[in-house]
């Protein structure tokens, strides 16, 4: 590995805040250490997500749906300690797209969600970020991404697209895989 890797652009695409983290926190707070600038565009504030901690429960979208306000405060203290300063939410860098919860959920079939979102103008949307930031390289999720999250499907969708669609190429593009049996213990 270079010691050094100034000059250097990576872009991930990921769909709620925690998956930056969660998927990628590490490779992200080392490149940007070495040098390297790091992007970051995530698709929605993530309201639909499970709430696991008992006090923050009335966050939850059937509650007072303010998960998401509390999800993009965490986001922007994730981002500090991991040393990244080019965060920015898909459509023109305000929130356009809603969670979209699972698949055969009742918030999946909202007309503003991301699943459901026109994806020709989420993609020009990330052709825009390409063409700007110009990353040598595109991490995002795989074709199911990860485990069927339609949100992460559609990430990886509208990166994709993007990336065949931008004049900008990138010349490695990265998906997160999730081993077979992480995803049955998950189960």
């Amino acid at each position: 590995m270079r010691t050094s890797y100034k000059g250097f652009r990576m872009l991930l695409v990921h769909a709620h805040p925690d998956d930056e983290t969660i998927n990628n926190g590490a490779t992200m707070a080392l490149y940007a250490d070495l040098g390297a600038d790091v992007t970051l565009v995530t698709c929605t504030r993530g309201e639909e997500g499970e709430v696991l901690i008992k006090d923050l429960e009335h966050l939850a979208a059937h509650n007072t749906d303010s998960l998401g306000d509390h999800r993009v405060e965490e986001l922007a203290v994730a981002m500090k300690a991991l040393g990244i300063s080019d965060h920015r939410f898909l459509g023109e860098g305000r929130i356009k797209y809603r969670d979209s919860g699972m698949m055969g959920t009742e918030p999946n079939n909202r007309p503003d969600v991301f699943w459901q979102a026109n994806f020709d103008d989420a993609t020009h949307d990330l052709v825009k970020v390409i063409e700007e930031v110009k990353p040598h390289v595109l991490i995002t999720y795989d074709e199911i991404g990860g485990y069927g999250h339609p949100d992460h499907i559609q990430a990886h969708r509208v990166a994709m697209s993007a990336a065949e669609k931008s004049a900008w190429n990138i010349q490695k593009i990265y998906w997160n895989v999730m081993p077979k049996s992480v995803i049955q213990e998950g189960i």
